[in-house]
């Protein structure tokens, strides 16, 4: 029996030395590529036993070329990019990392909003183009005090955005989460409410739920119309949440104020995207995870997972771990 395989099959980290100190540390043979197409990744995945994914499409035509992979794990949070039916049906596990880069994401998210609301680029254009007393030029300019955040998605990342709203700028959080009980929003101090209430109450409404087929375009152009002319969107989870056309309408009529986006619909965006344009618009290119210390912590976390996965442990994220039960592949966890 040859050494466990394990693939790379893209990454945009600056390298991926962590990942591969401990993979052959336990004996086992590391291959890195980066492909972009499905042809590309059937190629580079033949014959491996654990897959470490960013971005290629793990699709399942991907899954069923497939020969000897039990797991796939996801460099991130969310696994959009990965076919879990089809993975679940050929039994390989779908392994992601949720717990990383938390702190990151809720400064950035908070980075996005101080910017956005103080117009920071735009007074930064300005003293560089040689002004200087024009501090009425990008009124109205709002107290954060002042102001309610609204937090759309209530996990992790969603409740340290809240914290550090409420105690760095005193501002009042609401925010919507069907799975959260009421009693935890309470017990944060945290106002729970329906996403229609949150929609039309908030001045600065906050994204950060996974992308399901539930969440896709959750935010669309009946959802924009609730909000205030002087509301403000943000967005760090991912980009189809938001349907960006609907958006691009919303901002160019006025519906609501601005929008920072650190995730969009297509990564990179195309060179006519009308957000390029726009004065009212933040762009980061999905960064608000990254710091020196986190992407570390991923890739030691992701080969972690894998290293488990291969030695006959179950990973501690599983995210199809229902579907691979019911079908036999997994025995029944017990739960309390």
């Amino acid at each position: 029996m040859g050494r466990p395989r394990v693939v790379v099959t893209d990454h945009v980290y600056p390298s991926v030395e962590v990942e591969e100190e401990i993979l052959k540390s336990v004996g086992f043979d590391f291959k890195v590529y980066q492909c972009r197409g499905e042809d590309e990744v059937i190629e580079a995945c033949r014959g491996a036993d654990g897959i470490l994914t960013t971005f290629a499409p793990i699709t399942r035509r991907v899954i069923q070329a497939l020969d000897k992979a039990r797991v796939i794990v996801r460099h991130g949070v969310g696994y959009d990019n990965i076919d879990v039916s089809a993975a679940s049906e050929k039994g390989i596990m779908v392994v992601n990392i949720p717990e990383f880069g938390g702190s990151e994401v809720a400064d950035h998210t908070l980075a996005l909003i101080t910017s956005l609301l103080r117009r920071i680029p735009q007074y930064d254009r300005l003293v560089k183009s040689g002004g200087w007393r024009s501090w009425a030029a990008y009124r109205p300019l709002p107290p954060l005090y002042r102001l309610t955040l609204g937090v759309v998605g209530f996990g992790r990342i969603g409740r340290q955005v809240a914290l550090k709203a409420m105690k760095g700028f005193d501002m009042r959080v609401v925010a919507y989460d069907p799975y959260v009980a009421r009693e935890e929003f309470e017990r944060l101090g945290v106002t729970p409410v329906t996403l229609e209430n949150l929609l039309r109450i908030s001045d600065i409404v906050s994204l950060h739920t996974p992308l399901t087929d539930e969440t896709r375009h959750l935010i669309d152009g009946e959802k924009l119309r609730l909000m205030k002319p002087s509301a403000i969107l943000v967005n760090t989870s991912r980009g189809p949440v938001v349907d960006q056309k609907a958006l691009v309408e919303a901002l160019r009529r006025g519906w609501i104020s601005g929008a920072a986006l650190d995730v969009l619909a297509l990564e990179p965006p195309e060179g006519d995207d009308p957000l390029l344009g726009m004065e009212n618009v933040i762009l980061t290119p999905h960064v608000a995870w990254f710091s020196e210390e986190s992407f570390i912590d991923l890739l030691r976390k992701a080969a972690s997972e894998v290293v488990r996965a291969l030695k006959g442990e179950e990973p501690l994220h599983i995210v199809n771990r229902s579907e691979l039960e019911e079908r036999g592949f997994l025995k029944t966890q017990k739960r309390s």
